[in-house]
Order: C-alpha cells, then structure tokens, then sequence
C-alpha cells in the first residue's frame, strides 16, 4: 500500500511539473492541480495508513489514527479550489487581453518585451 501511494505521489509530481513547463495557459493551469494533488496524498500518507481505528482515544479502542493530516488534507483541498479559481479568472482575463493563452513573454516578432 505504501508503495501505491508512494507512486501516486511521484506520478502526480512528475505530470504536473511536466506541465506547468508547457508554454499554455490551460496546461499550467492542470499542472499546478496535479502539483496540489500530490502534496494532499503525501499529506495524508503522513498519517499512517490505519484500518478500524477511531480518530479519538477511548478507553474501549485498541488504539487510534492521527486527525491531524487529514483535517490538513481538507484545509489543502479548500485552499487549492479557491487558487484554481482565481488562477483560472487571471487566464482568463488574460487571454481576453492579449487574444493568446501563451505565459511566456515573447512579442509578436519573437523578441523579447
């Protein structure tokens, strides 16, 4: 199981730098979810993984799991949806300006500007 996750993490790292190299909007856009998808399953692997196990100590319970990561995980995940959003409107907003989707600075002419 470790392993799986350990690979989930490198897959999503690996496509999503891949992509926030691209010279598109939308590609970047894609590679930065993929980036905060990879630091969520890494932040809930820090948990340990634990089946059966309450999140609160009891008397009765045989031992318990951390909350801690996964309340993490949740704040992460609500960060993550507000900065999609706002990065998807700048995209947007410039794409509406300058008529390309490009993030490089380069002119019409290819130089620099």
């Amino acid at each position: 199981m470790e392993f799986m996750l350990a690979t989930a993490v490198g897959v999503f790292t690996a496509a999503g730098v891949y992509l926030v190299l691209r010279q598109r909007s939308f590609p970047v856009i894609v590679g930065m979810t993929l980036l905060s998808y990879a630091v969520n399953v890494f932040l809930f692997a820090t948990g340990r993984l634990v089946l059966n196990r309450p999140p609160i100590l009891d008397a009765t319970a045989a031992g318990y799991t951390d909350p801690l990561p996964q309340a993490l995980v949740l704040t992460a995940i609500v960060i993550s949806f507000g900065m999609t959003a706002l990065i998807v409107m700048l995209a947007v907003s410039a794409y509406l300006a300058a008529r390309t989707d490009r993030v490089d600075m380069t002119g019409e002419s290819g130089e620099d500007a």
